[in-house]
């Protein structure tokens, strides 16, 4: 993807502007960068240093700011569970920004304002639960604010008010299925499209829950420190995410060197915020792992494209000399027969030795020996590693109204 001069304008301007607001989070940054020197993207990529999570955490609580305090209209935080957390400042015109974004996914997928939308996601701090009620309302669809839990009332509105999308993490929205099928309502609901976002999700996930409730899935990316989810959708029938570039600048780069990987090439997400007020964004590493997919869509959308989230750097751990993502085990669990989309994976050391266990559910009537001799000779085909391998049937693993851990590493416990 390539900087137009319209875009590195935006992002000279974007730099003046935050060198003279006398915030030291961005002084610093920017100390030695002219704006006027960024006249080509390889001077992009040449001066404009990158950003991390921890030098966001480090401006806690609001030295991201890059506006007066009285233009600040609404703060989130992101998730995470170590440190300080992050605060991200917006502006007003930073929510109508972000609503305008989210609003676009949802025609994307075919939604209108004739549609009831029952949305999951938390509010509060986090941005997921406003975001899709605030693109919704400018869109001027129905919305259903019901946030998460309480599945036994989850399950009655989505009935009585007839809900006809459902907008969850793939976590609960499998939980909300599964919880369908087995009091049979089917029949009951009026679900027709799933907007599911927050975590990574597997193939088999999203066959299970389209399965169950029959309904079309749609795959939305963001994160809080680039406003939110709603940057990029995909468009029906393809896997492609769309990411919106007249707000968004994405970069896919080599998470050791820094460096643009080759298109196609599986590589770390980089996001540059063109407009953003409160808190803008200069290259901001991300973790997600993600490839560009060349060509224009069928849809006809000129947005660039990227697949879906494959893991996150952070989320890789290695076990014997291998490194191992989510997307390794799911790929192995895959290729097994009667295997549903959940597992967990445990790393131990035990007695001088790294062990992976792997739990995975399978379906009533598999042969769960064969099942389980079957997932560990792939993976010691494709991977060059025997984890133990134990069957549980569906349901037996815990299911979260959030986003799931599915791998967890016990060794430095």
């Amino acid at each position: 993807m390539k900087l137009t001069n319209l875009q590195l304008e935006q992002i000279r301007a974007q730099i003046r502007r935050v060198k003279a607001c006398g915030n030291p989070f961005y002084t610093e940054r920017f100390k030695n960068v002219n704006p006027e020197d960024i006249k080509t993207q390889e001077d992009f990529e040449n001066l404009v240093p990158f950003c991390s999570k921890q030098d966001l955490r480090d401006a806690y609580p609001l030295g991201l700011a890059s506006v007066p305090e009285e233009e600040i209209v609404r703060i989130h935080s992101s998730s995470g569970t170590t440190g300080s957390p992050v605060i991200i400042p917006y502006t007003k015109k930073d929510v109508e920004d972000w609503a305008t974004m989210f609003a676009r996914c949802y025609e994307m997928a075919g939604i209108t304002n004739k549609d009831r939308l029952h949305i999951t996601p938390g509010y509060g701090l986090w941005t997921a639960g406003i975001g899709f009620q605030a693109g919704c309302e400018k869109l001027g669809a129905m919305a259903i604010p019901m946030g998460p839990g309480n599945t036994e009332k989850q399950l009655q509105m989505m009935q009585d008010l007839k809900s006809t999308v459902i907008c969850a993490t793939s976590s609960y929205a499998l939980l909300l299925a599964e919880q369908v099928e087995t009091r049979g309502l089917k029949d009951k609901i009026c679900l027709k499209k799933g907007i599911i976002g927050s975590e990574r999700w597997g193939e088999k996930m999203r066959n299970r829950i389209k399965d169950i409730l029959g309904i079309e899935l749609f795959d939305i990316y963001g994160l809080t420190e680039c406003y939110g989810p709603g940057i990029g959708i995909n468009c029906p029938g393809e896997e492609g995410i769309h990411i919106f570039d007249d707000y968004i600048y994405i970069e896919i780069l080599d998470p050791i060197t820094g460096k643009p990987v080759p298109e196609g090439e599986l590589g770390e997400i980089t996001l540059t915020t063109f407009v953003k007020e409160g808190a803008p964004l200069f290259r901001f590493r991300t973790h997600d792992l993600a490839a560009f997919i060349p060509g224009e869509c069928k849809c006809g959308s000129k947005y660039p494209r990227i697949t879906p989230i494959m893991g996150r750097s952070d989320d890789m751990v290695k076990v014997k000399g291998n490194i191992i993502f989510p997307s390794t085990i799911e790929d192995v669990i895959r290729s097994v027969p009667g295997t549903s989309s959940e597992y967990r994976a445990v790393i131990e050391h035990v007695d001088g030795k790294d062990k992976m266990t792997i739990f995975v559910e399978v379906e009533g009537g598999t042969d769960r020996t064969e099942a389980a001799l079957t997932m560990t000779y792939n993976f010691k085909q494709k991977y060059n590693m025997t984890p133990e391998v134990k069957i549980v049937g569906i349901g037996e693993l815990p299911r979260s109204e959030k986003k799931t851990k599915r791998i967890e590493d016990k060794r430095f416990d």
